[in-house]
C-alpha cells in the first residue's frame, strides 16, 4: 500500500498465497484515491459475474461503513445517484468494474488507476481482441501519473501472468529477524521442520520454523512477533515496478501445523499438491513431465474381487460418438474420487440410424447402461449419471437420443477448449429439432481442464484419493489411448499457451471418454459419506436373518411349575377346582409372564 501511494512507482505486482490481504489492499487503494486523489478508476475481475459479486460483497459494505467515503458516493437505491452495481461516481472521478472476458467493458474508457484482481484466472483473450490485461493497460496511456496494480495467486510455472509480471519488477521478499540470533531471512518451506525422523513420519503438531543461520527453532507466536519487526528486501533493480511475494507462512490467521497437515494430505497427489503450492506457498507449480507412459499404466492392472470392487460407491459413464460406433466407459468412484475402470465397451453401427432400426448401435448402448452390475457386497448397482458427447458428425442424432432417455439420467455435453473453462459449465437449452421438439439440457465441458485432471490423476502412483485402478485383461491399445496426448507449450500472439497435442499414430477415444466420465461425476456431485452409510444399511438389510430357537417355557423367579390340579407337595390327587380361570406361565416377547 505504501508503494501504491508512492509517485515513483508506476506498477505494483503482488504474487502471494490465498487469504493474506490482496483484495483488502485493493479496497484500501480504491478508498484512498476516491477520498484523497480522485480520478477515473477501473477494477478488473475475471468475469462480469464475479465483478458484480465483488461490488455487492466487498465494495458496498466498505463505502457504507467508512465515514470518509459514504458522502462521496451516491445512494445506490436512487435512480439518478450515479451509483450502480458496476459503475460508481464520486466527486472528481468514477469507479468502473469490468470483466476480463468482456471486451466491451474494457474499451472506450480512459482510466488512471487499474486495479486487476486474480489475473491468473483471466481468459487468454477477451473475446477475439487479445490479452485482457494489456487491453486494460492501454486505457491508462494518456495519464502521466497512472498506476497499475496486479494481484493474484499464481498457477502453473511458465503460464502464470502474475509470475511473468513479478519477474519484471524488483522482486521484493519479506525478511524477518530470527528470535534466536537476529539473522534476517525469508520464511521458506525448506526451513519448516516437524517431529523426529523423516518429515513423513513427523507430527504436524510439533511443526516449527528453523533459522538457516543458527538452526534455532521458533514457534508461531515467536514468528508473529518477528514479522512485526521485518522488512521488504528487493532482489532485482528497481525500474518503476515494485513486486511483492508473500506466502501463508507469514499469515497471522494460519497456524504452521495446519499448513503442514495440508501438505501431508496432498503429498503423492499431483492434483492436490498443485493447489497447495499455489494457495499456501504462493508459488507456481511445475508438473513432472508432460506425457504418460502406457506401460506404467498397464503394469498397475489388478484383478478385481467382483465386477464392482468393494470401495466403489457410485457409477458414471462417459460416452463418445464416432461416424461408425459409440465408445463408452463405466467408471466406479469411491471416497476421495478414487476411481475404478469397470468396463469399456464399443458399440458398432452408424449413430445416425435411429434407435430400434437395423444397424443402429443405440439399443445395445441403452441396454448396456441399464445393466445391473454386481457389487462385491452382493448388491446390484446402477449407473447414476451418463455424459454423452454431442460434438462430431452425429449431433442431431445424439440430441434426439438424449431427449428420449431423460429418465436414464443421460446428459448431453459439448467440449470446448480454453483453460478458463471449468470441467462442467452452466447448462444451456438446445432444440432437438429445427422447429418442434422439447429442448434438451446441454452442458459445456472444459476439455483442456478435463484432460488435465485425468492425466494428473493417472500419474498418482499409490492407491488413495484420486488414484485410478484398472482391471487385468484390458486391451493394451486402451492404455495407449489413455496416453495418446501430451501437454506442450505454444506461443500465440507472443504469449505462452498450454495445448494438448496428439501423439502421432494413436487414437484418443479412451482419454476423451474418461474425461466425460469425470464430468459426469462433477455433474452428479455425490456425497460419498452418505452413499457409504446407505450402502452399509442396504448390506445389513440384505443379510439373511436366522430365527433364534425358542427356549423351553420355565417358571418365573425360580418357581416350580406344578401340573394343573396337583398340589405343591407332589400329591397326584386332583385338587378341587375353586376357579374356572387358569393361571399358566406363558411366553410373551422373549420372556415369561403369568396371565389369567
Amino acid at each position: 500500500m505504501d508503494a501504491i501511494s508512492d509517485p515513483s512507482v508506476e506498477v505494483v505486482v503482488v504474487m502471494s498465497s490465498a487469504q493474506v490481504g490482496k483484495s483488502e489492499a485493493l479496497n484500501n487503494a480504491l478508498g484512498f484515491y476516491a477520498d484523497c486523489d480522485p480520478c477515473p478508476i477501473m477494477m478488473l475481475q475475471p468475469t462480469i459475474k464475479m465483478g458484480e459479486d465483488y461490488s455487492k460483497d466487498r465494495i458496498a459494505p466498505m463505502i457504507r461503513d467508512t465515514p470518509a467515503l459514504r458522502p462521496k458516493f451516491g445512494d445506490a437505491r436512487s435512480r439518478d445517484s450515479g451509483n450502480t452495481l458496476l459503475h460508481k461516481q464520486f466527486p472528481g472521478g468514477h469507479l468502473t468494474i469490468a470483466g476480463a472476458e468482456s471486451p466491451a467493458s474494457l474499451a472506450s474508457r480512459p482510466i488512471r488507476v487499474l486495479l486487476a484482481d486474480e489475473v491468473d484466472r483471466y481468459p487468454d483473450s477477451a473475446g477475439t481482441e487479445g490479452d485482457p490485461v494489456k487491453l486494460a493497460e492501454k486505457r491508462t496511456t494518456t495519464f502521466w501519473n497512472r498506476k497499475i496494480i496486479l494481484t493474484s495467486t499464481p498457477t502453473v510455472k511458465g503460464f502464470s501472468r502474475i509470475e511473468a509480471a513479478f519477474l519484471e519488477t524488483d522482486q521484493r521478499y519479506y525478511h524477518v529477524p530470527c528470535p534466536c540470533c537476529g539473522h534476517a531471512h525469508r520464511l521458506t518451506w525448506a526451513n519448516v521442520v516437524w517431529g523426529k525422523g523423516t518429515p513423513a513420519d513427523g507430527d504436524p503438531e510439533k511443526a516449527v520454523f528453523k533459522c538457516p543461520s543458527c538452526s534455532g527453532h521458533f514457534t508461531d507466536t515467536q514468528k508473529d512477533l518477528a514479522v512485526r519487526k521485518g522488512r521488504w528486501v528487493a532482489t532485482a533493480p528497481f525500474k518503476r515496478k515494485a513486486g511483492f511475494h508473500l506466502s501463508e507462512l507469514y499469515s497471522p490467521w494460519k497456524r504452521l501445523r495446519e499448513t503442514v497437515a495440508e501438505f501431508l494430505e496432498s503429498k503423492g497427489n499431483p492434483e492436490r499438491m498443485r493447489v497447495w503450492v499455489n494457495t499456501a506457498l504462493g508459488e507456481t507449480y511445475e508438473a513432472d513431465g508432460d506425457s504418460l507412459d502406457e506401460s506404467d499404466l498397464e503394469a498397475r492392472a489388478e484383478k478385481y474381487a467382483a465386477e464392482v470392487p468393494a470401495r466403489v460407491l457410485f457409477l458414471t459413464v462417459g460416452a463418445d460418438t464416432q461416424p461408425d460406433r459409440i465408445e463408452a466407459e463405466c467408471i466406479g468412484w469411491g471416497a476421495g474420487e478414487e476411481s475404478w475402470s469397470i468396463e469399456y465397451a464399443v458399440f458398432h453401427g452408424d449413430p445416425d440410424i435411429g434407435e430400434g432400426q437395423n444397424g443402429s448401435p443405440w439399443q445395445a448402448f441403452t441396454d448396456w447402461i441399464r445393466k445391473k452390475r454386481k457389487h462385491e457386497s452382493g448388491l446390484d448397482m446402477d449407473v447414476s449419471c451418463t455424459c454423452l458427447d454431442t460434438g462430431g458428425h452425429n449431433t442431431q442424432s445424439v440430441y434426439n437420443y438424449v431427449k428420449r432417455h431423460r429418465g436414464d439420467r443421460i446428459f448431453g455435453i459439448k467440449g470446448y477448449s480454453g483453460w478458463d473453462r471449468p470441467i462442467i459449465g452452466q447448462v444451456t437449452r438446445k432444440r432437438s429439432g429445427k422447429k418442434i421438439g422439447r429442448p434438451i439440457d446441454l452442458y459445456p465441458v472444459g476439455a483442456d481442464n478435463a484432460k488435465y485432471t485425468v492425466v494428473t490423476r493417472l500419474r498418482i502412483a499409490e492407491p488413495g484419493p484420486g488414484y485410478c485402478h484398472f482391471p487385468t485383461g484390458r486391451n493394451p491399445e486402451w492404455f495407449q489411448q489413455l496416453a495418446s496426448e501430451k501437454l506442450v507449450t505454444e506461443y500465440k500472439k507472443g504469449r505462452a499457451v498450454r495445448a494438448w497435442v496428439p501423439i502421432p499414430g494413436r487414437r484418443n477415444e479412451a482419454l476423451d471418454v474418461r474425461g466425460y466420465g469425470t464430468a459426469a461425476l462433477l455433474l452428479a456431485n455425490p456425497q460419498f459419506d452418505k452413499l457409504a452409510l446407505r450402502m452399509k444399511q442396504q448390506i445389513a438389510a440384505m443379510a439373511p436373518k436366522t430365527r433364534k430357537p425358542e427356549p423351553e417355557e420355565e417358571p418365573l423367579f425360580g418357581e416350580t411349575e406344578v401340573s394343573e390340579g396337583a398340589t405343591e407337595a407332589g400329591d397326584e390327587t386332583p385338587a378341587p377346582v375353586k376357579d374356572s380361570r387358569k393361571n399358566p406361565v406363558r411366553r410373551r416377547r422373549g420372556g415369561f409372564i403369568r396371565s389369567w
